[in-house]
C-alpha cells in the first residue's frame, strides 16, 4: 500500500487549476499527499473530472450533480448519469446533496436532485459524498429513506448530534481548512472530541483555504498541515493522524488500499 495522506474532497479539475494543474498535484505528491478523490459538480465536468483522473496518478473520481448546479441541470441529465454508472465505475456518487446557505436557492428543485441521485447510488451500491451545508437536518432525513452504504458529509459543520446520526448511517464527517481557524469554536471542539473513525481530511481545494493561506487559492499540498493542526486539537502526532484519516477515507469509500498506479476507468 503506498503511504502518504489522501484528501477526500478535492477539485483538482476546477478551472481555477487549468494553468498549473500539472504543477499543482506535483505539490501535493512531493508534500506527502498519495492521492485525491475528485467529485463532480455537474453532468459536464464528470468528464473533466475522468480526463483529470485519467492524468494525475492518485486521483479517482466521483460523478454527481452539485445542488448548486442543479438550476442550469436537465432532468434528463440524471439518465444520462445512470448510463454513465452503467459503464464506468466511480469512486462514489458525488457531490450531491442540499444547499440552504445561498440565498433564493431552489430547494425544491435540490431536493428532486438529490433524492434521485441517492436511489442511483442505493441501486448501484456506491457510496455518497455529500454536500450539506445549512442543510444537515434536510439531508438526513433523506438519508435514513434511501439507506445508501455510506460516505463522506465534506465540510461538516454541524452539532454532535448530527454528527453521530450521520456515524449511524455509515457516513464519515470530513474536515479541513475551517478547522485552522480559532474562531471555528464548533468545527475544533468535533475535531477534537469525535471518534478516531469519525473523521477525514479533505482540501476543497481551490476553496475553503487553511488560516494561513485566506483569501489566496488553496490547494492540495496544504493537506498534511492541516492535518499537523488537527493531530494538535486531538494531542496526538502528525503520524498517526496521516494513518488514521487514509483508512478512514478508504472506508468510507469501500477500498482496500490506494494504489496509485490504478487507473480509473475510462467513461462512455
Amino acid at each position: 500500500m503506498d503511504a502518504g495522506w489522501i484528501d477526500s474532497h478535492c477539485h483538482l479539475e476546477a478551472p481555477e487549476f487549468a494553468a498549473d494543474r500539472d504543477v499543482v498535484w506535483a505539490a501535493a505528491r512531493s508534500a506527502g499527499v498519495a492521492g485525491a478523490i475528485l467529485p463532480a459538480v455537474s453532468l459536464a465536468d464528470c468528464a473533466a473530472v475522468d480526463a483529470c483522473c485519467a492524468r494525475h496518478a492518485g486521483t479517482f473520481p466521483a460523478y454527481g450533480i452539485h445542488p448548486l448546479f442543479v438550476e442550469t441541470a436537465e432532468e434528463a441529465h440524471l439518465a444520462r448519469l445512470a448510463r454513465m454508472l452503467e459503464c464506468s465505475r466511480p469512486l462514489a456518487l458525488g457531490e450531491i446533496g442540499l444547499d440552504g446557505w445561498v440565498e433564493h436557492a431552489d430547494i425544491s428543485r435540490q431536493t428532486l436532485f438529490f433524492t434521485a441521485q441517492l436511489a442511483l447510488a442505493r441501486d448501484f451500491d456506491l457510496p455518497v459524498i455529500l454536500h450539506v451545508r445549512k442543510a444537515v437536518d434536510a439531508v438526513l432525513k433523506h438519508l435514513r429513506r434511501f439507506r445508501v452504504r455510506g460516505g463522506i458529509a465534506h465540510a461538516f459543520n454541524g452539532s454532535r448530534q448530527q454528527a453521530d446520526e450521520f456515524l449511524r448511517l455509515g457516513f464519515k464527517l470530513g474536515f479541513g481548512g475551517s478547522l485552522t481557524y480559532p474562531g471555528s469554536r464548533r468545527i475544533r471542539a468535533l475535531a477534537q472530541t469525535l471518534p478516531d473513525e469519525a473523521i477525514v481530511l479533505e482540501t476543497d481545494a481551490p476553496d475553503m483555504p487553511p488560516r494561513w493561506l485566506a483569501p489566496q487559492r488553496n490547494h492540495p499540498a496544504e493537506l498534511p498541515a492541516i492535518g499537523h493542526v488537527l493531530a494538535q486539537l486531538r494531542a496526538t502526532n502528525t503520524s498517526a493522524i496521516a494513518i488514521l484519516t487514509r483508512q478512514n477515507t478508504l472506508d468510507a469509500v469501500g477500498k482496500k488500499d490506494w494504489k496509485t498506479e490504478e487507473s480509473p476507468p475510462a467513461m462512455k
